[in-house]
């Protein structure tokens, strides 16, 4: 049962319990229906219902800049997005790319439920959202559907196993059409053990890769998000890095030689080897 909470003079902070925690829907005081998602307290997304193409965290900006970059300005989608949380970026590239057509995989039914509730989809919009684990969802969509698959998903703040193996990528490519677009949302801190076993993973599947992420996190300094972007064709590298460094919070774009040496001859994972993402620290919301 959802709880809500008043605000000063303005909308109520809304609490509930789901699969993954409990979950909070907080009010944006700058933005008159802006609303942050929180599971057991730690930020997951925001929306802006006035706005849907506003992205409120760096690294959902990133993944902003990738499906800008997938395919010509305004031209229509076929976009899966594993891992769901308020449909921040199903909700962007529906604003931005009218006319696309996306699945949304969510194992969080509770979740999904108060998200539309609370938050509610335009009608006009072609997005599909099914319950379930996202490597099953991934495996029930047809060889070449999309244009881009995002992988955001987070259990407990952790990236489950299952979802970083070299064959869970070999799914990716096999749902993506030739010139379609990975777009994976990294979590890691010192000494990125885990980001750089992910980038070894993802070139054994796609030929072209580059990563994206504030440069504090790529030196090793603090734990965050990391963007891994792959394909088997050339990359926007160039307009990747100009936007990433232009954002709010800059971020910095490794390519090539760069990103292989910070790989550092680190192992790709398989199904038999994977294990989760690292749990963050407890500052690392603070």
């Amino acid at each position: 049962m959802a709880k809500s909470r008043r605000g000063r003079n303005g909308p109520e902070s809304v609490t509930e319990a789901v699969d993954g925690g409990v979950a909070e829907l907080r009010p944006d005081w700058d933005r008159p229906r802006g609303w942050t998602l929180l599971i057991d307290g730690a930020p997951q997304s925001h929306v802006d219902l006035d706005d849907p193409a506003y992205l409120e965290f760096s690294y959902q900006r990133r993944l902003g800049h990738i499906a800008d970059l997938a395919a010509p300005p305004g031209k229509p989608l076929q976009a899966v997005h594993l891992g769901g949380g308020a449909l921040t970026m199903a909700r962007y590239v529906a604003a931005t790319r009218p006319r696309s057509t996306q699945q949304v995989v969510e194992i969080d039914a509770p979740l999904i439920r108060l998200v539309r509730s609370r938050l509610p989809l335009e009608s006009g919009w072609r997005i599909r959202v099914r319950g379930g684990d996202a490597r099953a969802g991934l495996a029930k969509i047809p060889d070449g559907w999309a244009d881009l698959v995002i992988a955001d998903v987070f259990g407990g703040a952790r990236t489950p196993a299952h979802l970083t193996s070299a064959e869970f990528v070999g799914e990716v490519r096999r749902v993506l059409r030739p010139g379609g677009c990975y777009a994976a949302n990294l979590a890691d801190g010192p000494p990125l053990r885990f980001l750089r076993g992910q980038i070894a993973t993802v070139r054994t599947v796609f030929p072209e890769l580059c990563l994206t992420a504030d440069p504090a996190v790529l030196r090793g300094k603090r734990f965050g998000n990391a963007v891994l972007l792959a394909s088997d064709r050339a990359l926007p590298v160039a307009e990747l890095t100009r936007r990433a460094a232009g954002d709010p919070h800059a971020g910095r774009v490794e390519h090539g030689r760069a990103l292989l040496d910070f790989t550092g001859g680190a192992a790709p994972v398989t199904d038999a080897t994977a294990v989760a993402s690292p749990a963050p620290p407890a500052a690392a919301f603070d």
